[in-house]
C-alpha cells in the first residue's frame, strides 16, 4: 500500500501542485497463506501525500496496519526530492523509512541518491527511476546496521478516458539474511483502480475502487517454513482530496 501517488512526477513544471488520498485495504494473504502468514493483518489503511514547489518535491505516505484487537502497526516513508535544474529531469531523492508495531519498531533506514523522472505530454503516463544508497540502522535488539543499494521503479498510467489507472513501484535492494550474508530483496505493489468520477453523474465523487497485489521475494518474515516468495492480493477503495 505504497507510492501509489507518483512522487516527484510534475515537479519539472515547476507549479506548486499537491494531492492526497487515503486508501483502505482488504488482504487475502493471510487466507492464501494460513501457515506462513498466520499472523497477516486483515486490514491497511494508507495515507499518501505529494506536493511539488519551485525546488522539487515532498512526498510520504502512512500505512497503518489492523487486527480484530490491536492497531498492529504503523510504517512510514517521507521523501525530498530537488531538482537538478530547471528543464532536467534528473533530481537529488533523499528518503526516511521506519515506524512502530506493537512489538516495537520496524527496523529504520535512510536513503539517499539521483532520480530520473518524467511523463508524456498530457501527464497520461508518469515514471520515475531512482538508485539508492541505503543505511540501514540498528532499531531493536537482535538487529544491527548495515549498508545497502536500492534501485526504485515507479509508474502510473491513466487510460480508458480516465476511468482507469495503473499505477505502482518495484524495489530491489540488498537485505541480509540471520547469518549475515547478503541476500535480493524484491518487492513490487501494482494497483489498478476505477475512478467512479468518470460515470455519468458522479462528477465530484472521487471515489476509486481496485485492487492492490503485493509480490514479494525475501520480505515476509516466515519462520515457517523456507518459502521466501509471496503474493498478496487485496481488494481496496480509495479517496482522492
Amino acid at each position: 500500500m505504497r507510492k501509489s501517488i507518483l512522487f516527484a512526477l510534475l515537479m519539472m513544471m515547476g507549479m506548486a501542485v499537491q494531492a492526497q488520498n487515503v486508501q483502505l485495504h482488504y488482504d487475502f494473504g493471510r487466507n492464501i497463506y494460513p501457515d506462513e502468514e498466520a499472523g497477516r493483518q486483515k486490514v491497511t489503511m494508507t495515507l499518501e501525500k505529494f506536493k511539488a514547489d519551485k525546488w522539487g518535491s515532498w512526498f510520504y505516505f502512512v500505512d497503518v496496519d489492523f487486527s480484530r484487537k490491536f492497531t498492529e502497526g504503523a510504517y512510514t516513508e517521507i521523501s525530498r526530492e530537488f531538482n537538478l535544474g530547471k528543464q532536467s529531469p534528473f533530481a537529488a531523492h533523499i528518503e526516511y523509512d521506519g515506524g512502530l508495531n506493537r512489538f516495537g519498531s520496524f527496523q529504520q533506514a535512510a536513503l539517499i541518491g539521483p532520480a530520473w523522472n518524467g511523463h508524456s505530454a498530457d501527464f497520461s503516463k508518469t515514471y520515475s527511476v531512482q538508485f539508492m544508497y541505503k543505511r540501514f540502522f540498528k532499531s531493536y535488539e537482535y538487529t544491527h546496521g548495515f549498508n545497502s543499494l536500492q534501485l526504485t521503479g515507479v509508474w502510473g498510467i491513466t487510460f480508458a478516458r480516465k476511468a482507469c489507472t495503473f499505477s505502482g513501484f518495484i524495489d530491489f535492494w540488498r537485505g541480509e539474511k540471520a547469518n549475515g550474508h547478503g541476500q535480493l530483496v524484491l518487492l513490487t505493489e501494482p494497483q489498478l483502480w476505477y475512478n467512479l468520477n468518470t460515470l455519468k453523474g458522479m462528477d465530484g465523487v472521487n471515489l476509486s475502487i481496485g485492487t492492490e497485489w503485493e509480490i514479494s521475494s525475501n520480505f515476509v518474515y516466515n519462520t515457517y517454513n523456507d518459502k521466501s516468495f509471496f503474493f498478496n492480493p487485496t481488494l481496496a477503495v480509495k479517496w482522492t482530496f
